[in-house]
């Protein structure tokens, strides 16, 4: 052991329910900063379960999670799948300003392209191309490119039918 204790939040989510972790942080809402900055860190087991609840107890566009919004994009590509995925729900919640948007659809297509990642993961990275792609049309084609047989292959047919319709809705909303 190093001697690092662990905190109240730690403990809570890696002993608690989701509901009880949701109620701590309801009860305990200094915390949410500590939670931001375990969801960022790599710190795991308490990384990707702080970035699980973040995304059930933040508001939209939650001007607490704004001010890390880089942070999370910047350090997405280095997080493992399950983490990752639920950082992208936290992102998904938030108004993404153009500055961040090229970053983020890159770091989205490469999620998209590796075939053998999680499919729920995949998935919440193309929900983020199609909402890029609603500000700049001019990126549909790519995303178009991204459906091939090779990129959709290894989804379960409710995943291509969920992507299908993401794609129908970013076509028509025209």
């Amino acid at each position: 052991m190093t001697g690092n204790k662990e905190t109240k939040l730690e403990h809570i989510l890696t002993n608690s329910h989701k509901a009880e972790m949701i109620a701590y942080m309801e009860a305990h809402p200094k915390d949410f900063t500590e939670a931001i900055q375990l969801a960022i860190a790599d710190k795991q087991p308490y990384s990707w379960r702080a970035s699980w609840l973040l995304w059930s107890c933040m508001h939209k566009n939650d001007k607490r999670v704004s001010k890390y919004l880089k942070q999370i994009i910047d350090v997405l590509p280095e997080r493992k799948d399950n983490q990752q995925r639920e950082l992208l729900m936290i992102i998904q919640r938030m108004e993404l300003n153009d500055e961040y948007e090229g970053q983020l659809f890159e770091s989205c297509v490469e999620i998209w392209k590796q075939i053998g990642k999680n499919q729920s993961l995949r998935c919440n990275a193309f929900k983020i191309l199609v909402t890029i792609s609603k500000k700049h049309p001019s990126l549909i084609r790519e995303i178009n490119m991204l459906r091939e047989p090779y990129y959709t292959q290894t989804l379960s047919d409710c995943a291509k039918k969920s992507i299908s319709q993401l794609m129908n809705d970013l076509t028509t909303s025209d």
